[in-house]
């Protein structure tokens, strides 16, 4: 039998995936992958299953849960025979979600050190960005740290302030 259909031992899967062989057992169990085991009871895999382990890998690194992984796996076709347009659907339908997670983060990264509207008005700019803590009306949480509402709660501040008075120094 050629390499390429093969099968893998859970040793071999685990060393070409970069995974303890207690992760594929877990994983496994979890239902993302499977295998079956051969007549001397050991247990084995397609190497298709590799893919879908290094998918799992990806998607874990970005942030994912395993329940969002297998939810998105469930609605792939036959397990053994997943197409390039299977992942491509696959893909894009995390598309949304990781950019989404993109602009949260870089947000973070951005913003951290500077007022996020969460509140405390600790930071040296919080009290000239959220006077009195008035973005408290828009509820709980740092306001400057969700996609989309960042943009409008800035906007909304730059629209209450006057800068008719301001001279070179401000």
């Amino acid at each position: 039998m050629s390499t390429k259909h093969a099968d893998l031992s859970v040793g071999e899967l685990a060393q070409r995936a970069g995974v303890a062989v207690s992760a594929l057992h877990f994983y496994e169990q979890k239902g993302l992958i499977r295998s079956w085991r051969n007549s001397s009871n050991h247990r084995r895999y397609s190497r298709s299953t590799l893919r879908r382990v290094s998918i799992i890998k990806a998607a874990q690194r970005s942030g994912m849960s395993l329940q969002d992984i297998s939810q998105a796996f469930s609605t792939l076709p036959d397990y053994e025979k997943i197409s390039h347009e299977d992942w491509q659907q696959l893909s894009s339908s995390w598309k949304q979600e990781i950019d989404e997670r993109i602009e949260r983060l870089t947000l973070l990264r951005d913003t951290l050190s500077y007022c996020i509207g969460c509140g405390c008005l600790s930071e040296k700019y919080c009290e000239m960005i959220n006077p009195g803590d008035r973005l408290q009306k828009r509820g709980a949480g740092p306001h400057f740290l969700e996609p989309g509402e960042a943009q409008q709660v800035k906007q909304e501040i730059l629209s209450e302030i006057d800068f008719s008075d301001w001279d070179d120094e401000n």
